[in-house]
């Protein structure tokens, strides 16, 4: 079938995928499309086509997500996560915000939430609208199965800068106070500088001890020479003690997994007590986590302070 030069430009596009309206106003038959839907086109959502019958990718997808929900719908939390790099498979269902007063409401693989916060700067990639960064962190992480994936996702994404510390405290408080418990709770984990998941699933193990409480995470060391040292985790400044969390998926990135495990050398050298713990011993075996630090700290209590200075982040982690 030929189809009118402006509606093969716009299926170029769109990735061969348009709505039964697009092709009704480029002055394609009702009836022709009826019988190349059934034979030729798949039918994606009601009233969305795909100009074949091969399954759609991942981005096929999303345009076809935005032509059902309409020209002001834009992709978010964990859907805009993945168009903005920071997944890596759109999953199920796509996730969609329209403006109010239209309504909530799922078809098929597609989930559609009314919102009124229509205020915030969204992005348009190859046709696709999404969410702002921290606008989708804070919504994947709000509609997270448990608190510690949404802990994770909060926590993992300041860390790893993609997204400034500031903006999502920012839609944290402009949502609904239904539900920003968790939310709140991974944005104190962060600002008080927790690195990753693990290290923040141990602050809240030590701050319930009172022996652990009021130390520091990731302060400057600089040994008596005045040469930096490696940044521990955590820090009890009274003694010398280091806790670090070694893990090959939460440090990959910044230093291979040997390194990581090697630069405790430097401390141990200062005459710091070090205090290695691996997220599965923190997330199994918390008691287990809390003794070894205490067992650290009676060990540190022993020997003489070393000869480090520690410059500490503005907050305490643990107090």
């Amino acid at each position: 079938m030929q189809l009118p030069d402006e509606i093969r430009a716009l299926s170029d596009t769109q990735l061969g995928v348009l709505s039964r309206t697009q092709l009704l106003e480029a002055g394609v038959p009702a009836g022709l499309i009826r019988w190349q839907s059934a034979r030729h086109w798949r039918s994606l959502l009601p009233g969305v086509l795909m100009l074949n019958t091969g399954q759609p990718t991942d981005r096929q997808r999303l345009v076809a997500a935005q032509l059902y929900a309409g020209p002001a719908a834009w992709m978010r939390g964990d859907t805009a996560l993945a168009c903005l790099g920071s997944r890596s498979v759109v999953g199920a269902p796509v996730k969609l915000y329209v403006p109010y007063p239209q309504r909530s409401r799922r078809v098929m693989w597609v989930s559609i939430a009314a919102t009124k916060l229509t205020n915030e700067r969204t992005i348009e990639r190859d046709g696709v609208r999404m969410s702002c960064r921290a606008r989708a962190i804070v919504d994947a992480a709000a509609d997270a199965v448990d608190d510690r994936t949404a802990r994770a996702i909060i926590v993992g994404s300041v860390q790893e800068r993609f997204v400034r510390l500031s903006d999502v405290q920012h839609w944290v408080g402009v949502r609904r106070r239904n539900g920003t418990v968790r939310l709140k709770a991974a944005l104190a984990e962060a600002a008080a500088g927790a690195w990753s998941l693990p290290e923040a699933e141990l602050a809240d193990i030590l701050r319930h001890s009172p022996q652990t409480a009021g130390m520091w995470a990731n302060p400057e060391l600089k040994d008596g020479g005045g040469n930096r040292l490696t940044t521990p985790d955590l820090w009890a400044d009274d003694v010398g003690l280091a806790v670090m969390v070694h893990s090959r998926r939460f440090h990959s990135g910044v230093l291979d997994w040997d390194a990581t495990v090697l630069a405790d050398q430097d401390l141990r050298d200062a005459g710091v007590e070090v205090v290695p713990v691996t997220p599965s011993l923190i997330s199994s075996r918390p008691r287990a986590a809390l003794e070894a630090v205490l067992a650290g700290l009676e060990r540190a209590r022993r020997r003489p302070r070393p000869d480090v200075v520690a410059t500490p982040l503005d907050t305490a982690w643990a107090a």
